[in-house]
């Protein structure tokens, strides 16, 4: 039995049981005071609550424990819900080739919550056919899109940056950023402008994805003065635009990328998160840090939040929904994971440094046979040099087409995109060899996307652990088929739960113990703000 804390004076009835104490914990948006009656502890949501000794008037009851309220939309920073004009403190990530489809950021922007568009991996003008269709349709609400660091081709880094800029997209989740590029910074500097107190103002809102604390410092200060010089020097930005970058940090959020989807560190966030927040605080850094990587279960975005996360972004749980932009084939195959079907392969983008990303294993050879084609390129020189069965085996079970005709197709694709890549294949034979053996891993990610069922073995789905929390949280519920996962229901119930656990967690440190509790998803229909204004967010 608890020890008593004060005691509660009625306002209403005091409903004994268990069943009655879940149904206040469940109920978020009212206090919750549990007392000790003749028939055991009691619920009660009313009433007057006096805590420690003192005179107890008649009638009143000893006070077990006292939980206030916790709706999900006090979950989180309310710096972070302001700036964004968001009613809820949770972010659908920007998952790579349009998987965080304008459908998904759309519905995520009606919800209340914020989605990024996945611009990674595209085109830009399929990137301005999206974000033109996303503006479109949301108006004021949230949304933003998605600036990869490209060192392979800083071309389309520009481009895209140049679009948002042109689009007016003021929001951006920036990822896979080693170091500052001058592209990066002109889209942060470029608005700026002075508050009547002389302080600066930005007019783009940089959210960085991060799993390193090196990296983090370079967005947790100011862009480096050479850069900005360089950037005033070629007319992209106004010397005031860099006078006043130089007083501001380059992100207004971290983001604490730890065991994800994709391209991964493979980080545990609760070493990662705590780390990045102390530094931020080293640092005297007015940056909000957030949390990703892991969280497919209300329990997990729960410990995220008590962690000090101003936000939870998800990733892999989302592709997993109807409103993502990958086929009905990946989400089946998503649907049966388990949290060790996973498993680290090859990147396509960075296939001869060795880096490897996060992919789903269950029902897809893709993992092993990517490895396979980087084993032999990392032990022969070049195509010609492998083992004349070898060779085949790869030929007919992988490519399913010769060498020489995924070389033609090569030549096909980098002659429009990036012709240098052929001139460097010319005199380097082991850099044909990596070529077309990135036709393989480029395009298995195409294949899953499209759903094409003749290469369903060879579909590389990104997928963290995380699935397999969210699979085994809405087992034997509507959110357990695949038809029925709406990203803002998904959301909404994870928030949700999220504030249950916290409040369950607040209950058993007063000593009360009401046994398992997990919240059992449920057809929730979050609704939108208004519209915010911009220029209240802005000054936050």
């Amino acid at each position: 039995m608890a020890h008593t804390r004060g005691h509660w004076v009625p306002g209403d009835t005091a409903v004994p049981g268990r069943a009655a104490v879940v149904a206040g914990l469940e109920t978020h948006s009212r206090s919750l005071a549990v007392v000790s009656t003749p028939e055991g502890p009691a619920a009660a949501t009313s009433g007057q609550v006096v805590l420690g000794d003192g005179d107890v008037p008649p009638g009143a009851l000893p006070l077990l424990a006292y939980v206030p309220a916790l709706p999900p939309d006090a979950l989180g920073d309310p710096g972070f819900r302001a700036t964004y004009g968001v009613r809820v403190a949770h972010v659908a990530g920007a998952m790579a080739n349009g998987i965080s489809s304008q459908t998904l950021v759309i519905e995520m922007a009606r919800a209340g919550m914020m989605g990024f568009f996945g611009a990674a991996g595209l085109s830009t003008d399929r990137i301005r056919t999206a974000i033109d269709r996303i503006s479109a349709e949301v108006g004021a609400l949230p949304w933003g899109s998605n600036l990869i660091h490209s060192p392979a081709e800083p071309w389309q880094e520009q481009e895209t940056v140049d679009l948002y800029l042109d689009r007016g997209v003021t929001v951006v989740s920036a990822s896979a950023y080693m170091a500052l590029t001058p592209m990066v910074v002109q889209y942060r500097a470029t608005g700026m402008r002075r508050r009547s107190d002389g302080t600066a103002v930005p007019r783009n809102r940089l959210l960085a994805k991060v799993s390193r604390p090196e990296v983090a410092e370079r967005f947790l200060r100011p862009p480096p003065d050479e850069m900005l010089r360089g950037l005033v020097a070629a007319g992209k930005l106004t010397e005031e635009e860099a006078r006043l970058a130089a007083t501001l940090p380059m992100a207004d959020d971290l983001t604490a990328e730890a065991d994800s989807g994709g391209h991964t560190d493979n980080r545990p966030l609760p070493v990662l998160l705590p780390l990045l927040i102390a530094l931020r605080d080293r640092l005297g850094a007015p940056v909000r840090v957030g949390a990703a990587g892991g969280i497919g279960c209300p329990e997990a975005a729960a410990a995220a939040l008590s962690m000090g996360a101003a936000y939870v972004l998800t990733g892999t749980i989302n592709q997993a929904c109807v409103e993502s932009g990958t086929s009905e084939m990946a989400r089946a195959l998503l649907a049966e994971a388990g949290m060790a079907d996973v498993a680290m392969a090859p990147a396509s983008d960075m296939f001869e440094a060795g880096v490897e990303l996060q992919v789903l294993r269950r029902g897809t050879l893709f993992a092993q046979r990517a490895a396979a084609l980087y084993r032999l390129y990392r032990d022969y020189p070049s195509l010609e040099a492998i083992p004349a069965a070898e060779a085949k085996r790869i030929e007919e079970t992988v490519l399913r087409a010769s060498f020489d005709t995924i070389w033609q197709r090569c030549e096909a694709f980098f002659t429009a995109r990036d012709p240098v890549q052929l001139q460097r294949a010319q005199t380097d034979p082991k850099h044909r060899m990596a070529l077309v053996f990135r036709w393989y891993l480029g395009k298995s990610s195409r294949w899953a996307i499209a759903g094409e069922a003749s290469r369903r073995t060879d579909a590389q789905i990104w997928c963290g652990p995380a699935i397999g929390a969210f699979n085994d949280w809405t087992r034997d519920s509507f959110l357990a088929r695949p038809e029925e996962r709406r990203v803002a229901v998904v959301g909404a119930n994870l928030m949700a739960g999220a504030a249950l656990q916290l409040r369950l967690g607040a209950l058993q440190q007063q000593g009360v113990d009401v046994g398992p509790l997990r919240w059992r998803p449920r057809r929730l229909h979050p609704v939108a703000l208004p519209p915010p204004n911009r220029e209240t967010h802005a000054a936050v």
